[in-house]
């Protein structure tokens, strides 16, 4: 018997016991190597190879997080603290930053989902060159609504919802 998935995200259901702690019904203190799915596996390697997921490392370093293994092959780095980015989380390869504490990214189950986009984002776009890519497209979205996430194609395409966000209309 497998391991049931909850939905598209890759979220395992609330409460179930997987040799870690569920975080808003997604697992996180899992052992290496348990339950990353082919694809995603793929995305974990592509994301080392063009050194994205080792930038994000060495940033989590850098700010003295605390780093925990979640599900997919995805790793959090508790205690962010540097002052940019401003967002709650933000995804450098499969590192995901976390400035919120447990309980409170516990109430926002479905950001750790939008991070997982975002790290399949930094594959798709050959690891760093997402970096740039990511601030054309928040000044496009700046430029256009005042806000640096709500036209952002990458923000979009991550669940702008999922994120936190909302799409306001196009300034006239």
């Amino acid at each position: 018997m497998g391991i049931p998935v909850l939905d598209q995200a890759h979220l395992w259901p609330r409460g179930m016991d997987l040799s870690g702690r569920t975080l808003g019904g997604y697992v996180v203190g899992r052992p290496r190597g348990q339950d990353v799915r082919p694809a995603l596996r793929l995305r974990q390697v592509t994301n080392v190879v063009n050194l994205s997921t080792p930038l994000g490392l060495l940033l989590a370093a850098a700010a003295r997080t605390r780093l925990e293994r979640a599900a997919d092959g995805l790793l959090v780095a508790w205690g962010y603290r540097w002052p940019v980015p401003k967002a709650p989380a933000f995804t450098v390869g499969n590192v995901i930053l976390v400035r919120l504490d447990e309980e409170t990214l516990a109430a926002r189950p479905r950001l750790m989902a939008h991070e997982g986009r975002h790290a399949t984002q930094y594959a798709v776009c050959f690891g760093p060159l997402l970096l740039p890519l990511y601030l054309l497209a928040g000044a496009w979205s700046w430029w256009r609504t005042r806000d640096v996430a709500a036209r952002n194609v990458f923000e979009r395409l991550a669940g702008l919802e999922d994120g936190g966000y909302r799409a306001p209309a196009d300034r006239p």
